[in-house]
């Protein structure tokens, strides 16, 4: 590893040295009309032999030019030839410049040369990408987020118009929840990396590996059809401009946890780097279920088993540490042969740690008045190696992305439960996740024939991993005031019981694309493709305690059960047999599934004129589910569709710098493996179990949509749009309270629909006033406002609410920010502000209204200076000033729906507000 290492830097100083003293001129060359990339077109700096050919990309890359000011010439066959004058090249330094192209207007043999400025042609090639988008989208471009405090995807994505982030990880897009949503990254389809629900936990993937993201907001044939809010897809980076090493270091401190009293159950030294190492989980020849159940575990054995276990229930003291983060990355390209062919390398690898408090996170409706202190230790470690050629007309890339979190959060919660068996309680627990993602991607393009034929295709694989090795509860009662509390060791049941599962996916994906300009109307390009993910998960849960022997005379079992935690299971009481193994009997609980989805479709995109674009096509999709649960008495779930999803995408130009865009589309979301298992498991934050419905349909979605969109110049925009969703069998998670105990589980509502506006705007502040201060501000602002309507199944079981939103539906959500820049981009500052309206986290049933997440706003700040000939940069952040309440409550018609006992909060808690100081260095 340490030859490996100094080769590297060996490599990258020898490189660096090579390149001294001189610089480049890159970008890509684009249609004007439609921003697609032109392959071959030919950029040469005038006056010299220097030049260079467009690849697969339409990326170009002029190397070796002593720094000075030049003009390039730009050459496409059909289109007519650009001069750009007035570019500035700095040694050591890729000068970005993306060009624009347009169809010649006469067959003439005379060539027309078209003159701009370096800084006009930035201007028009920033307004073509933004104007010429297939669908309704929006971004978030690398350069943002390094202007931002965000260090994970999740936070990222909170800045894009129309999107919210819940739980802090999972995307919400135009108010719909995580389900109607689907992510790729690098072209492969993203899985779910939660057991319980179809969610993608975006805080896994650092934002400083990001390019950049696109949220579709509108399908298109090529997209996958299993969404109705938005496809995410995010793209890391490949081939770099500049050879360069970064290093970055920085620390956080948030005011509630930083250096506060932290409590934890036990860690080993593998818990720092994101691994547990195998203390909590059970042995190989641990006692089999059947086993259990059937006692045949003899005396001898059942002790040795329980001394197998991971039986320290100490609760250690320390102070919470600063927040932790640290990245290195590495980039090279280098050019080969004398067609300076490319071949780029991207390495990265990130740690951050963090230790954060709630203290008072309150519970208090129907029975329960509950306040807990969560105690969250978190790790997280990734790798992102990517690798790309690029020759002639053709790229290949090899992309890898490996992220594992490992989260060990200590509970200890207090307060009475005054339902039948009213008590005071003591309740501790301790509860570890480990998540990983491993996830490869191979890609080719290659361009055919003279013009823009192109053909693509990507091969994927994911392996999701999601344990609990050993989540340990254990509660005491109190049954009157005065008396002493005993811990309730004397039966098993979830809510005290040791759960130990294990939950591991493969996916195996692959598409190709063709694309090929065809003679239709002015301009029409012909796409078609095919694609095809097999997914395969195994779950495994075994819910194990210790029940004590009530029967034993030789101990005071009062006593024994007065202990505290401690040493409530302590060797000597082990090993006298005190203690017996036992395991709550559920078949259910573990499960295989199985999917195949192929696909198939077929689109044109077709300009009409010279301001009418068509898009427009058929995707059609075969699906297949197959989950079987280990009881022989549940019938095996199977869904066995195919769904013709038509889609349409107009688009006209009513000026150079305004569009009129409309589409339709139809979409599906389907029911995730957990979602239609039969397993229940006991969620002891939420007081409730949660349990799969293997009756679940698939959801069809019909979309409309309709926007403005003005640029009034380069990265500035005003834009509206309205929208409408029709659904048929939406899937949402829903309160069954009917019996004593509560469920949440999930079913299909008979109808719902939802209808919005969107509003975004991003405009500089020189029209305030022309100075310099004004001309580097820039302020935007995003906002929805959205109505949902969902009715109930009528099923038979009465319910509060026959008619109500739809479950993660936010009324509204706004994001603004403000942005300026000083000393020649050298101090830069940014201010960011979030607000998002009150949504349903879970519907009502019968006893029980629904659950509001109630409105909070979000206030953040990073200032950042260049230092050191701006290769190093310091930036200060600040995140959740404002530090309002999370508020969860039962409500039914807009008001606090009050049970007879203590209230109708169902969890409230502060975060506390962070602070984070970094520094970054590029060598």
């Amino acid at each position: 590893m340490y030859a490996t290492v100094l080769f590297v830097l060996a490599t990258f100083s020898a490189t660096t040295l090579l390149a001294q003293n001189t610089g480049k001129i890159v970008g890509k060359v684009i249609d004007q009309k439609t921003s697609e990339t032109l392959i071959g077109a030919t950029v040469s700096i005038e006056g010299t032999t220097k030049g260079a050919a467009t690849d697969v990309d339409g990326h170009y890359s002029l190397g070796g030019i002593a720094p000075g000011r030049y003009t390039i010439l730009v050459r496409y066959m059909g289109y007519s030839t650009k001069s750009i004058s007035d570019i500035e090249v700095k040694a050591n330094v890729a000068t970005p410049l993306d060009v624009t192209l347009a169809p010649s207007a006469t067959t003439a043999l005379s060539e027309v040369v078209i003159k701009a400025t370096y800084r006009q042609e930035s201007v028009n090639a920033l307004y073509a990408i933004q104007k010429n988008s297939v669908s309704i989208s929006d971004g978030i471009s690398s350069e943002l987020i390094r202007r931002s405090p965000d260090r994970n995807t999740s936070d990222v994505l909170k800045r894009v118009s129309g999107t919210t982030i819940q739980d802090n990880k999972f995307v919400v897009v135009r108010g719909l929840s995580d389900r109607y949503n689907s992510a790729s990254l690098d072209g492969a389809p993203l899985p779910s990396t939660e057991p319980n629900r179809k969610a993608f936990s975006f805080d896994i993937v650092p934002s400083s590996l990001i390019d950049n993201i696109i949220i579709s907001k509108t399908a298109s044939p090529d997209l996958p059809g299993d969404f109705a809010g938005g496809n995410v897809q995010i793209l890391t980076k490949d081939i770099p401009d500049n050879n360069f090493l970064t290093v970055g270091i920085g620390y956080s401190y948030n005011t509630q946890s930083t250096f506060k009293d932290f409590q934890a159950g036990f860690r080993s030294t593998s818990d720092y780097f994101a691994f547990d190492d195998g203390t909590r989980k059970l042995v190989s020849n641990f006692p089999t279920s059947t086993e259990i159940l059937n006692n045949q575990v003899s005396k001898p054995r059942n002790i040795q088993a329980i001394q197998s276990l991971n039986n320290d229930f100490s609760i250690y003291k320390s102070k919470a540490l600063p927040g932790q983060n640290y990245q290195i990355t590495w980039g090279n390209v280098a050019e080969i042969g004398k067609n300076k062919n490319r071949f780029g390398t991207t390495v990265a690898l990130t740690y951050r740690n963090s230790q954060t408090i709630i203290p008072d996170l309150q519970q208090q409706f129907d029975n329960y008045d509950y306040h807990s202190e969560q105690n969250k230790f978190s790790t997280n470690i990734g790798a992102l190696a990517n690798f790309a050629y690029s020759f002639g007309k053709n790229k290949i890339t090899f992309k890898n992305l490996y992220n594992r979190i490992l989260d060990d959060q200590f509970t200890y919660r207090t307060g009475s439960n005054s339902g039948t068996t009213s008590s005071d309680n003591k309740f501790y627990a301790f509860d570890l996740l480990e998540k990983g993602l491993f996830k490869t991607t191979l890609e080719g393009e290659h361009g055919l024939g003279a013009k823009t034929s192109k053909i693509k295709w990507n091969l994927g694989f994911s392996n999701i991993l999601n344990d609990q090795p050993d989540q340990k509860k254990i509660n005491y009662k109190q049954g009157n005031p005065g008396e002493p509390y005993y811990a309730t060791v004397s039966s098993l049941a979830k809510e005290n019981a040791r759960l130990f599962s294990h939950l591991t996916e493969n996916i195996y994906s692959g598409k190709v694309d063709y694309n090929l300009p065809v003679s239709l109307f002015k301009q029409s390009n012909l796409k078609i493709g095919v694609s095809s993910q097999y997914r395969d998960r195994k779950f495994d849960a075994r819910f194990i305690g210790l029940v004590i022997d009530e029967n034993n005379d030789n101990y005071d079992i009062n006593a024994i059960l007065q202990r505290p935690i401690q040493t409530l299971f302590g060797p000597n009481l082990i090993k006298a047999g005190l203690y017996n193994l036992d395991e709550i009997p559920n078949l259910t609980d573990r499960y295989t599934a199985n999917s195949l989805t192929n696909a198939g479709y077929a689109m044109l995109d077709s300009k009409i004129g010279e301001n009418v674009r068509v898009v427009y096509g058929l995707r059609v999709e075969k699906f297949n589910l197959n989950v079987e649960t280990e009881d022989p008495n549940q019938p095996k779930v199977k869904l066995d569709n195919t769904d013709f999803l038509p889609s349409v995408n107009f688009t006209y130009a009513l000026t150079k710098k305004a569009n009129f865009r409309a589409s339709y589309y139809r979409s599906v979301a389907r029911p995730e493996f957990r979602e239609l298992s039969l397993f229940s498991y006991y969620d002891y934050e939420m007081l409730a179990s949660v349990q799969g419905n293997p009756n679940l349909k698939r959801t069809v979605i019909d979309n409309a949509d309709l926007r403005y969109e003005f640029y009034p110049s380069a990265g500035q925009i005003f834009s509206v749009s309205a929208f409408y969703k029709k659904f048929q069998n939406a899937i949402e998670p829903l309160i069954s309270d009917e019996n004593s105990s509560t469920t949440i589980s999930y079913f299909n509502s008979k109808s719902a629909y939802v209808y919005g506006v969107e509003l975004e705007a991003r405009k500089a502040l020189d029209f305030i006033d022309g100075s310099n201060f004004f001309k580097n501000s820039t302020a935007y602002v995003n906002a929805s406002f959205t109505k949902s309507r969902v009715t109930n199944p009528n099923d038979g079981v009465p319910r509060l609410e026959t008619k109500r939103a739809l479950v993660g539906q936010s009324p509204y959500v706004i994001n603004a920010g403000l942005t300026h820049t000083e000393l020649d981009n050298k101090l830069s500052f940014n201010l960011l502000f979030n607000r998002l309206g009150k949504r349903i986290f879970y519907a009502g049933g019968t006893r029980f209204s629904s659950v509001y997440e109630l409105p909070r706003s979000v206030l953040d700040f990073q200032v950042g200076y260049k230092v050191l000939k701006s290769k190093g940069e310091i930036k200060l952040g600040g995140s959740d000033l404002l530090n309002a309440k999370y508020n969860f409550q039962y409500q039914l018609d807009g008001k606090p729906y009050n049970f007879s006992g203590t209230g109708s909060t169902f969890k409230r808690y502060t975060p506390g507000t962070s602070y984070s100081l970094s520094f970054n260095y590029t060598f």
